[in-house]
């Protein structure tokens, strides 16, 4: 007699350890940990030191209360309220105030793009290499990851609001009190972990990290611009719509109001329970979103190395290009203003008289196109860097084992971040120069402001050559490119304004572009950087060329 022996089936990943879906979340969390032990101290001392940097700046240029009367009615301005925060700050413009007035915007947007990363790297990112699937095959629930993400977000964040409290408080700065401090700290944790959690969303909605992290930061961008509207608006409506608003509502160093965080908080919590909720109606390895049905027969451009490479950058490109035209545009609705703004303070006055130029609109305009040069350069160090990213991931090796050479594969991606770069730099200019010229009343100023974006072109292209020779013959070390726009931020805009010697400019490549339009066009130097940018990126595709190929 034979008799049927029924097998059991492996438990599903949810009921893993009794049914606890959240079994192994603590070994995930000291697993992120470890392996951001690099990426989060870099993020939080940046944070920290840019504003603990700022406030001292403040001390120094805005020393008498007649200074910062000046600095009310320039901010007292549709433009300067849109780049700033609400009008109630101006009421008592203390050294707080103006920190609190001038900083918070730009820095929740910083600390809502360091929460976006940190969760779709260890939520949407594990799943896209199959890593995640290879974890939950052992004893983790299926919310492990998911909370050990949102968890490392939130320890991140109040690491940041503690070091801001303290290091502010610490300063001896005359109205940054410990108590207001305190809020200001926590007021960027709480709109940290908002968008974290809104990112615990979009990493259920699609299933590739780039889209995760796209619409999340869509909605940072939203947010801001639903800030900025209604802080221009009469009775500011828009700005209860977006946490940026509600954080800034609690007119830190002003008021001190705690409660406008906990509306923060309810929403980090609504928006995180929908998270988990919806990763239960989803496969590991899939989103919420199907994938469209492509066409059956490619297109030509498809079939095409520098095509297929557009495809590609294509989102990005998109979104850093309306990035950098509103960018412009907001930099130039302030150019007419830029006189009366600066005219008492000593030491950006110094700065724009280094520069040179005609008139102060113009030396202003010079020192912006740095900023807006080295934004442009953070889009091309990604697309330069893209051809590491899909040898690591793999997909490199199916496309080389046919008959594309190394080179025409590479030098695709190089010409993405090189014309992609050109035209980000053309739509700064365009939006800089439509803004500038209206608001300055000077038709002349939009060529100028044109040519002086477009003059940092071969700057880009050297940035495109350096990360090509690093992931040539150096691959694992490629993020050791984004020394370039950072140090060309430091040095090009900070240096300025803290007079830097010229020896340490002339590193950079952005040091060696004429400063348009203040000055006068030189030619030389930027034969002399298309010239370097042409020898490396030979150097690097030859270094390619006779590697290896590497993956994960």
């Amino acid at each position: 007699m034979t008799t049927a022996t029924a097998t059991r089936a492996p438990a599903p990943t949810g009921s893993v350890a009794g049914g606890n879906a959240l079994a192994g979340t603590r070994t995930l969390i000291r697993f992120n940990l470890r392996r951001d032990r690099v990426r989060l101290p870099v993020w939080i001392l940046a944070l920290f030191l840019s504003t603990v940097s700022t406030a001292s700046n403040y001390k120094t240029l805005y020393a008498d209360p007649e200074d910062r009367a000046s600095v009310v009615k320039t901010m007292d301005s549709p433009a300067g309220l849109a780049m700033s925060g609400p009008r109630h700050y101006l009421d008592d413009y203390n050294f707080g105030a103006m920190l609190g007035h001038q900083m918070f915007g730009f820095m929740a947007v910083m600390v809502g793009l360091m929460s976006v990363l940190i969760v779709t790297r260890h939520t949407r990112n594990e799943e896209e290499t199959n890593r995640a699937e290879l974890v939950r095959s052992a004893v983790v629930g299926r919310h492990a990851h998911l909370a050990a993400a949102l968890t490392v977000a939130v320890l991140a964040n109040l690491v940041l609001a503690l070091l801001l409290a303290l290091g502010l408080s610490g300063m001896g700065i005359e109205s940054i009190d410990l108590g207001g401090s305190l809020l200001y700290g926590f007021a960027h944790a709480a709109v940290g972990i908002v968008f974290a959690a809104v990112a615990a969303i979009t990493v259920q909605i699609t299933a590739y990290t780039r889209g995760a992290s796209g619409m999340a930061l869509a909605v940072i961008g939203i947010a801001y611009v639903l800030r900025a509207a209604g802080d221009v608006g009469g009775n500011g409506a828009l700005s209860w719509l977006s946490p940026i608003g509600w954080a800034q509502r609690t007119y830190v160093y002003v008021d001190n109001r705690w409660w406008p965080l906990l509306l923060c908080l309810a929403l980090a919590v609504v928006c995180g329970a929908i998270g988990f909720v919806l990763s239960t109606r989803r496969d590991v390895g899939a989103g919420l979103r199907a994938s469209r049905l492509g066409s059956p027969v490619a297109s030509d451009a498809l079939s095409r190395p520098l095509g297929f490479a557009l495809r590609l950058h294509r989102s990005m490109l998109i979104g850093f290009g309306a990035g950098l035209f509103l960018m412009g545009v907001m930099y130039g609705s302030i150019l007419g203003e830029a006189e009366d703004m600066l005219k008492n303070i000593e030491q950006m006055q110094e700065a724009l008289e280094r520069i040179g130029g005609a008139t102060m609109a113009e030396s202003f305009a010079s020192m912006v196109m740095v900023v807006i040069s080295v934004v442009a350069s953070v889009y091309v160090v990604m697309a330069a860097l893209r051809p590491r990213a899909e040898e690591t991931a793999g997909r490199a090796e199916p496309l080389l084992s046919t008959g594309l050479s190394r080179t025409r594969w590479v030098s695709s991606h190089l010409a993405m971040a090189m014309a992609g770069g050109t035209a980000l730099l053309l739509l700064a200019g365009l939006g800089f120069g439509i803004s500038g010229a209206a608001s300055a009343g000077d038709g002349g100023l939009f060529l100028k402001l044109l040519g002086a974006a477009l003059a940092y072109a071969p700057a880009l292209w050297v940035t495109v050559g350096v990360a090509v020779v690093i992931f040539g013959w150096f691959p694992r070390a490629s993020a050791a490119t984004w020394v370039v726009p950072v140090y060309g931020f430091v040095v090009g805009y900070l240096g300025q304004l803290l007079q830097f010697p010229d020896w340490m400019n002339n590193v950079s490549p952005f040091g060696h572009v004429p400063q348009l339009p203040a000055a006068e066009m030189s030619w030389t130097p930027m034969v002399v950087l298309t010239v370097i940018a042409a020898g490396l990126v030979w150097l690097g595709l030859e270094g390619f060329r006779r590697r290896d190929l590497e993956t994960k």
